[in-house]
């Protein structure tokens, strides 16, 4: 057995800077948590050549005297611990000296540093980490530190760098990141003499978030919630912002930037049912705790953490982020693209049309003609008309139960009434049926209760201060209204979106996500089986042996679901029940989605594989884009988008609704 012998400082050097110093940007990264532990205000770092041959960090914190500057180089020398409890308790960045004793091993380093009310600094000059000069020089309050040539007396370590445009792109990545974790420094970064990077350090985190990511990311969710002892800050995308990759996730413990997969767990799990298979959101969140439920110390680069509580961790990121993500408005805006003629593109007054006629007015052209009043019809309807319009609205079919309440009713234009004044009716709402009138009329004619003479035509609209004469042969008829809808179907486009007008506001709803997602929450509210349907006749499914294995071997999920399924041989499988939404033509599609969701999924949670198995069956059992739907189930569809807040997007993450504004439109027409 070979004699067992003591490193050679050098050599334990070495090793350390082997844990700590990968490549420039990890230099970047100790130098920059110094500058913010010593409390600078402002902190410019400059590289060239990807950081290999220098890089710069200057500062205006605290400083250090001759004798801490001298220290500052040695092995497990810091400022910032005292006693063995301190190591449980670690509520700073670095530790100056530790880093600074690895990266002296292996580069040239120039320090210039003075502390406030100084008359000179102190400036040394090191090469292995041995310093090989020292002397007073004048400088200003703060610190610079200028490490050149790193890697020169460790060659077999220099092959393992990339270019230089990647490595100072991992530089660029390791700025962003104290920039995000530190908004109330000012960070200055610059790359071959051109300005890169540059943050306010007001203290917003928004205007950080900016600076680093740009306007890409403007439109990302606020998040700012307490769990316990725990708060949880920053920001969010959308889930219809999702990303191809983690890459722009990034978590902040303490105002350090971690690497954790109980914080991206928890984060994706608020995101579960509303993002797309594939994408991931992204995020800048701060995550603040007392010192003592975290361990710092588990890697050698303080990326890696340790939670004392991975629970109340995990609660407060889920809870925080899905309750920012609730609080936000649950239907984008249509963006129309800006037109040549529009006021943001051409200069001066160019779109406005030219003055009307003399005789029309100077803004006849932009005015529309004033609508009549809602009741112009009712009080201009003749006897016969009345009757022809009441047998339709009697026969017009009614929409389901539950929306009634929320949906307006489908009212067929009689065969005699002029279209002119059967756009101006008013639509109605559901109601129950009149005792005294046979069928489900929305309208009724009341009896007229006392002897005096008979009012006017009346609606459960605000009463009106003024009414006209009726006429003689409707002096009989008093017509009861329900309140006016607070929405209307308009109609549908190209078979696929259901257009919905409310107020000021128009809403395209996508029918079969729409649809997708009311079958999906109906399906995972209940825990219970789900309401099944045999087939008559067995179907045979045909699968590959892993695919047929992994159904096999998770029946009793399955029959939750109300799959039943038997053996067949071959790899095929019958299917004897299915569940009571599927369409039988789709139950084999369905089963083979639901085998490579369970080869795919997530087994550890049983929940999430069985929300992966409800996705498939609502996906098959919703109505499709496409199909001709009747005025009944669309009018179902809209109703419990309109009367649903939470209905924002369907399980694989698409929007449901989608709101086009009467301005925009007007916009578009140059009205404005």
């Amino acid at each position: 057995m070979p004699k067992i012998t003591q490193l050679s400082p050098h050599i334990a050097n070495l090793i350390a800077a082997g844990e700590v110093v990968e490549r420039p940007a990890s230099v970047a990264k100790e130098l920059l948590e110094n500058a913010v532990d010593a409390g600078a205000s402002k902190v410019t770092i400059e590289i060239r050549d990807g950081g290999m041959t220098f890089l710069r960090v200057t500062d205006n914190g605290c400083g250090m005297e001759a004798e801490d500057a001298r220290t500052a180089f040695l092995r497990h020398a810091t400022s910032k611990l005292r006693t063995a409890e301190d190591l449980a308790a670690i509520g700073t960045m670095g530790f100056r000296g530790e880093a600074l004793a690895a990266i002296a091993s292996v580069s040239r380093i120039d320090l210039l540093t003075k502390t406030a009310g100084s008359v000179s600094g102190t400036s040394l000059h090191l090469e292995g980490g041995q310093i090989l000069e020292e002397s007073e020089a004048g400088c200003p309050d703060g610190t610079t530190i200028i490490i050149r040539d790193l890697f020169f007396n460790t060659p077999a370590r220099m092959k393992f760098m990339k270019a230089d445009t990647v490595e100072g792109g991992r530089v660029a990545a390791a700025v962003q990141l104290q920039a995000l974790a530190h908004p109330e420094v000012a960070f200055q970064f610059l790359r071959d003499g051109k300005s890169v990077l540059s943050t306010p350090g007001t203290g917003g985190l928004q205007a950080a978030v900016y600076c680093v990511y740009g306007r890409e990311c403007a439109q990302m969710v606020p998040v700012n919630s307490r769990w316990d002892d725990y708060s949880l800050t920053g920001f969010v995308s959308k889930p219809t912002d999702a990303r191809p990759s983690r890459n722009l996730q990034t978590f902040f413990v303490n105002g350090r930037p971690v690497k954790s997969k109980l914080l991206i767990a928890a984060l994706e799990e608020a995101y579960r049912n509303q993002i797309m298979v594939g994408k991931f959101p992204a995020c800048v969140l701060h995550l603040t705790l007392p010192a003592g439920a975290v361990d710092v110390n588990v890697h050698p680069a303080k990326t890696e953490v340790k939670f004392l509580s991975e629970k109340a961790v995990f609660d407060c990121v889920h809870y925080g982020v899905l309750g920012a993500l609730n609080k936000q408005p649950d239907r984008p805006e249509v963006k129309f693209k800006p037109t040549p003629m529009d006021s943001s593109s051409v200069g001066g007054d160019a779109h406005i049309a030219p003055p009307a006629a003399p005789s029309m007015g100077a803004n006849a052209h932009t005015q529309p003609t004033a609508a009549p009043k809602k009741d112009t019809f009712f009080r201009t309807m003749t006897a016969e008309e009345y009757k022809t319009f009441s047998a339709a609205v009697k026969d017009a079919p009614q929409p389901r139960k539950e929306a009634a309440a929320a949906a307006a009713a489908k009212i067929e234009r009689p065969a005699n009434m002029p279209l002119r004044e059967f756009v101006m009716m008013p639509q109605m709402h559901a109601k129950a049926p009149d005792p005294t009138v046979g069928g489900d009329a929305h309208i009724a004619p009341a009896p007229v209760k006392d002897a005096s003479p008979p009012g006017p035509l009346r609606a459960s609209t605000p009463a009106q201060t003024e009414e006209p004469p009726v006429p003689e042969e409707m002096e009989q008829t008093v017509l009861n209204m329900p309140q006016a809808p607070q929405w209307r179907m308009v109609g549908e486009l190209y078979n696929t979106y259901i257009l919905v007008e409310q107020g000021e506001e128009a809403f395209l709803i996508d029918k079969h996500a729409a649809h997708e997602r009311i079958l999906f929450e109906k399906l995972k509210a209940n825990q219970e089986k789900i309401s099944a349907q045999a087939l008559l006749t067995p179907l045979p499914v045909r699968l590959n042996p892993a695919a047929a294995a992994e159904l096999l071997a998770n029946r009793d999920m399955l029959d939750e679901l109300g799959f039943e399924i038997d053996e067949f041989g071959e790899n095929t499988l019958l299917l004897r029940q299915i569940p009571m939404d599927l369409d039988p033509e789709a139950a084999a599609d369905a089963l083979e989605s639901l085998a490579a969701d369970l080869l795919n999924g997530r087994r550890e949670h049983r929940d999430t594989v069985r929300d992966e198995l409800l996705h498939t069956v609502a996906c098959k059992a919703a109505i499709k884009a496409g199909w001709v739907n009747d005025q009944q189930e669309l009018l179902a569809v809209a109703g419990e988008v309109m009367s649903r807040e939470e209905l924002k997007y369907c399980p694989h993450g698409r929007p449901i609704c989608v709101s086009l504004s009467k301005k925009q439109l007007e916009k578009q027409f140059k009205r404005t």
